[in-house]
This record gives C-alpha cells, structure tokens and sequence, in this order.
C-alpha cells in the first residue's frame, strides 16, 4: 500500500514537472493505461473527499444555532443569578435536544444545593419550558462549588466528570455589588475566572469558552472600542501584592488603586479580561460586553425581573413615591439591555465562536446606546406615567421623581422632600408605639443612588460592529428566535413593561389590585391638599397677620392681581 502510494506521488510530481515545463501544451509521459488509469482515479476520489469536507464545513457553519447546541453539554457558572436564570431556561426552550446542563451551585446555610435548583425550576420564568416538558429539569445536573475556594471547591470526581463531556462554558458568575471590598471582588471576578480557564483548559470536548463581562470595565474611556484593553496593573502582580494585607490596609489603597475607575467592580472586570485573553490562544473564547442590563424585553414574556439591582430599585422607589429626585443628566444616554437581548446574544456568540473558530477572542459590546439611543430625562417620564396609570400598592406618596444635574438643587430637594417627610413618618411611628423606620430607609435609598450617579451622568461611546457582523451571520429563523437587534426596541413600551414587571414579579402585586391602588392614590393626594391648605394657613397667621410690613406687602400684591384680572377682562370685553 505504501509502496503504491510512493508510486501514485511520484506519478503526480513527474505531471507536475512536465506541466510546469510546458508553456502553452500539456505533455504527459508516455504511461501504461492501468497505471494511467489508477491515477485518475485517485485524483477523483481525492477531489471527492476533498468536496465532502468542504461541504460538511459549509454545513456546520450554516447549521442553526439550535442544531449546533443539538446533544451538548454545557456548563453554566452563575445559573443561579438573574442572567444566569435567563440563559437555562432560553437554552431549554429554544435548544430543546441541548444534552446536559451542569451549573455551578453554592450550598447555603440551611438549604441543600438541591433545594436552591429546585426552588429555582419553581420560578415563573420556566413556565413556558414547563408546559413543553414537565421533565425538563432532568436535563440540569448541579455541581457543588465555591468561587471563593481553591480550585472552585469542584471535587475530583465532578471535575473528571467535566473535563471528559463538556463542549461550551457560559461564565456568568461574579459580583454584581459596586461598593464590593477590593479583596473580595478579586477573588470573584479574576481569581474564579483564572480557574473556571485551568478547569477548561482540561476539557477533552471544549469548543467554546464565552466569558460575560461588562461594557463598564473600561468607563475611564470615552470611546471604547470592542478590544481588550491593557490592564490597570498585571493581576498576578496584584493578586501576590494583597495576599499577605489585611482588610484595613487594602481598604486604604483601595482609591489609589482603581484610580479613574468609579469601583472596585469596574476595575476587577478589566483585571478579568486580561486574565481571559491570556488564555485566547489555547482555548476559543468569545467576550461579551453587557451595559445596564434590565427586565426582559420579549422573552420569555415582557418585563420579567427578580431583583432590586440597578435600575429595578430605583423603578420601585419612584413608583412607591419615596424617591423624588435623583441627580442624573436629562441628556444623558441610559444605555439599558434587556437581558433576554444579552442572552441571545450569548448563545449566538458560543454557536459562533465554536463553529468559525476566530483566531483570536472577539469582544461583543451588547449595548444600545450607538444604536437606539433612550435618555434618562425620558426614562423618568415614562417610568413616572406608567406607575401613574398603574400604582404600586401602599404607595407613600403620588409617584412624582425628578432628575437634576445640579448637586445643590439636588440637595435641596433631599432635604424638603426625603429627610424632613421621613422626620415627620418617624416621629408619627413613635407616637403610634411602632418602630421607626422612614430615615433608614431614605439613607440606605440614598446610598444606592450614590453608587449609580457615575452611571447616570456621563455618556459613552460603545463600538459595535462585531455584534452587527455577527446578527448578518444568522439565518432568517435564527435572527426571530435568538433576537438581539436592539434597534427594533420601542423604549416606551418596554420601559412600561419593565415597570408593571417590577409590579408582579418583584412585588408580587397582583393587577386586579389596580383600582384599589388608584384610590389609594386619590386618598394621598386630598391629603397632600389638605396639608398644603393648613400649611399656607400657618404661613399667614405666623408670618403675615402678625406683621403689618408683610401684611402691606400681601395687600400689595392681591391688589395687583386683581387689577391685573379687571384690566385683562375689560380688554377681553372690547375685542370682542
């Protein structure tokens, strides 16, 4: 067989050099017919095979993105948090054959890491996969770990079960907190991700490895590019340098070190995306860039949320009337994701990523504002009329927020409208021998604003072409089923969904309850009159009948209204 391998070869070379040779006429060597005829053949199935793998290329590349995840076993870290709740249940329902689903989970006090995935297949969220496939929870193993231990706290028999099936890794875990300890931080968001990347490396089947970051790890830039860009110190560096500092001393340089970043959050997903790119050249990884990410735009239905985080608590705290001001730039572009637009790009960049095999780790900005621009002065409008239309229930005042860049206005504001009416609640608590509780409640409300004004006041400039190239690199089907192009969102629709979401899903208030809320806005408003009367009528008798300069004044004043009034009736007469 080899020795007629040599043979056929040596044919090839000898054409080759007589084709070569000859300028305008192929010349051939005079051959025997069956050795002539051997070789035609073997060029033919050479050219044969040579189209098969061509074409099997062509079709794995065209394959739908539910036929790529067709018998994969994915792991997921992070299943157990707001995106990562969004990612199973779309891999369930719209890769329905997906093989097996292994999520990282953390054991609580008190409630088994069984307990914790059963209590989440309770969730509305997975209605729809439920009435589908009431057995759907078969397809989620759960694997014990613990991101803040050695090697994740995966015991060897679970890491040898991993590393010999697994085909993708979602990495979604981290914390989400801004005012996180440095210490903390660190070991989530890059020593877990340095890892979760030595436990892939180990992965027999692994052909992608999707790293969730976020399009805030570099907001020192204005305009950011979808590149990984230097980190603000080598992590490892960083990593050796605070291991031997207690919290205090960490605390202290904490500042120094995250420089012009707003957080420690910000700063360690830069520190995790260099971590991550040190690893591109052995693993296929592709790198998402979330903004704010917010309640579900279509999927699995409008407006589901589960979380006070970001903007969700501040959507309450208005529509419960106890937010009136908030310091924010109008003009400001709020770039808000919904998270089912996140997580179908994320499956759309594992099945790319695993097929095309990019040379290098290609980063995905997942926002909206370059695209679909929507500002804060707007958010606030909508936000405010849609809790007009639908009151919370037990609201403390009529919604009524609004938005200043001014820090004094602002402050202004707290004070008449936060701290004195929470003075007031308090003081009306303690005499009905409850507890009081309004100002600790402004305070917390305040602090969590604080944390959010970086975000709120400045704009950016996101590049996104590689999720433009990426939605051309869908079929039709696809581009319905794992929708991300965010310039079909209708902001005011789907900032009202995210409100009523807020209303049902985190509140758990129920809609038939609308009337009821309405009139209990109705009740607050007669007493807002009523209180405004009685304090115009403190006014007068204090400040005014008891002093004849301010009584002349008054007097002063009505008298010019009043000629004012007779002067535009008598004009108003002759007109007409």
């Amino acid at each position: 067989m080899l020795s007629g391998n040599r043979q056929q070869l040596s044919l090839l070379a000898s054409v080759t050099s007589a084709a070569a040779s000859s300028r305008n006429v192929w010349t051939v060597p005079c051959l025997p017919r069956r050795t002539l005829t051997s070789f035609i053949e073997s060029i033919q199935v050479l050219d044969r095979l040579g189209r098969g793998r061509q074409s099997n290329r062509q079709t794995d590349s065209m394959a739908s993105i539910a036929d790529y995840y067709a018998g994969k076993n994915v792991l997921i870290t992070g299943a157990t948090g707001f995106m990562g709740k969004v990612l199973v249940e779309k891999l369930l329902r719209s890769c329905p054959a997906v093989q097996t689903l292994y999520i990282l989970v953390r054991p609580k006090a008190g409630q088994t890491m069984q307990e914790r995935v059963a209590d989440m297949m309770k969730c509305k969220l997975f209605d729809r996969v439920r009435e589908d496939d009431p057995d759907f929870h078969r397809k989620i193993v759960p694997i014990s770990s613990e991101l803040m231990q050695p090697g994740l706290a995966i015991s060897d028999e679970d890491v040898e079960k991993l590393t010999a099936c697994v085909n993708i890794v979602f990495h979604c875990a981290a914390t989400i907190r801004f005012d996180e300890p440095l210490k903390h931080a660190l070991q989530l968001n890059v020593i877990a991700t340095q890892q979760l990347l030595s436990l892939a490396q180990k992965m027999q089947q692994l052909e992608a490895f999707v790293h969730v970051s976020t399009a805030y790890a570099n907001c020192n830039r204005h305009h950011i590019d979808e590149v990984i860009y230097p980190p603000p110190v080598e992590p490892k560096k960083l990593i050796d340098s605070l291991e031997w500092m207690d919290d205090s001393m960490v605390r202290d340089i904490t500042p120094r070190l995250i420089g012009d970043r707003p957080n420690t959050y910000t700063y360690t997903k830069a520190l995790a995306e260099s971590v991550v790119q040190q690893e591109s050249s052995r693993l296929n990884i592709g790198i998402i860039r979330p903004s704010i990410v917010g309640a579900s735009w279509q999927e699995p239905f409008p407006g589901w949320i589960d979380n006070f985080n970001g903007p969700s608590g501040v959507f309450i705290a208005a529509g419960k009337g106890i937010l009136r001001t908030m310091r924010a730039n109008n003009d400001a572009v709020a770039d808000l994701i919904p998270v089912d637009t996140v997580i179908n790009l994320t499956l759309a960049v594992g099945w790319y990523t695993a097929v095309h095999r990019p040379k290098s780790a290609l980063v995905y900005n997942c926002t909206t504002g370059g695209i679909n621009p929507f500002h804060w002065g707007e958010v606030e409008h909508h936000v405010m009329s849609t809790f007009k239309r639908n009151p919370l229930e037990q609201a403390f005042r009529r919604p009524n927020a609004n938005i200043t860049s001014n820090y004094l206005i602002n402050q202004y504001w707290i004070l008449v409208s936060h701290k004195f009416p929470a003075l007031i609640y308090d003081l009306y608590l303690r005499l009905s021998g409850q507890k009081p509780q309004m100002m600790r409640i402004f305070n917390r409300l305040h602090k969590a604003i604080g944390l959010l004004e970086y975000f709120s006041s400045k704009d950016w400039e996101w590049n996104s072409e590689n999720m433009s190239m990426l939605l051309g690199q869908l079929s039709p089907e696809d581009k319905k089923t794992f929708n991300f192009d965010v310039r079909q969102l209708n902001w005011p629709e789907y900032i009202e969904n995210y409100c009523i979401g807020t209303k049902k899903y985190v509140l758990n208030e129920d809609m038939s309850d609308i009337p009821a809320a309405q009139q209990h806005l109705r009740k607050l408003r007669n007493i807002r009159y009523i209180f405004n009367t009685l304090l115009l009528v403190l006014v007068w008798r204090v400040f005014i009948a008891r002093s004849p300069m301010a009584r002349n004044i008054w007097y002063f004043v009505v008298n010019l209204c009043f000629k004012f009034l007779s002067y535009f009736r008598a004009s108003s007469t002759l007109n007409t």
